[in-house]
């Protein structure tokens, strides 16, 4: 296998819902340490980032040039579909929101997310955050961004 080709691994979540995704054999290798050890998978895949949590994997298959649906993926040049893909990409880049987030943990940081949330857990201490809205949005280096807090009582009547 050569090291830009690709080859679809299929997977069965223990829920039984079922996902494919196309890696190349270093990202196969990486995976099949991570389903081995039980550390969660992450990679990229494109431009798009791929997380995969392998205790909730019931199994998987590789196929390659020897398995039965030899499903090749090789390196992609700009077709209509992809550039459909890249545009759908761009317009939800375009609408993702900042948050930032002040924890009684001390952690402060920013964060992006597909849109403006109610509440989000700290990455650090896992507790919940909510959103300030009469504190509304707030400045930060990365740009304007709606403020989270555990800090001091946060009105949650959101209307």
């Amino acid at each position: 296998m050569t090291p830009n080709q690709q080859h679809i691994m299929t997977y069965t979540m223990i829920s039984g819902i079922k996902g494919s995704i196309p890696l190349t054999s270093q990202q196969i290798q990486v995976w099949m340490e991570s389903y081995r050890i039980g550390t969660t998978f992450i990679t990229n895949v494109g431009k798009e980032y791929f997380g995969l949590n392998p205790k909730l994997v019931a199994d998987f298959k590789v196929h390659n040039e020897y398995s039965e649906q030899r499903e090749h993926v090789s390196a992609v040049q700009p077709t209509h579909a992809n550039m459909a893909l890249d545009s759908l990409s761009a317009a939800y880049r375009q609408h993702k929101t900042l948050i930032q987030v002040t924890c009684k943990c001390g952690a402060s940081y920013i964060k992006e997310s597909p849109y403006k949330r109610l509440k989000w857990s700290c990455e650090k201490c896992n507790n919940i955050v909510f959103l300030d809205q009469k504190k509304g949005m707030v400045d930060t280096q990365k740009g304007k961004a709606w403020f989270m807090t555990n800090k001091y009582y946060v009105d949650r009547n959101y209307n």
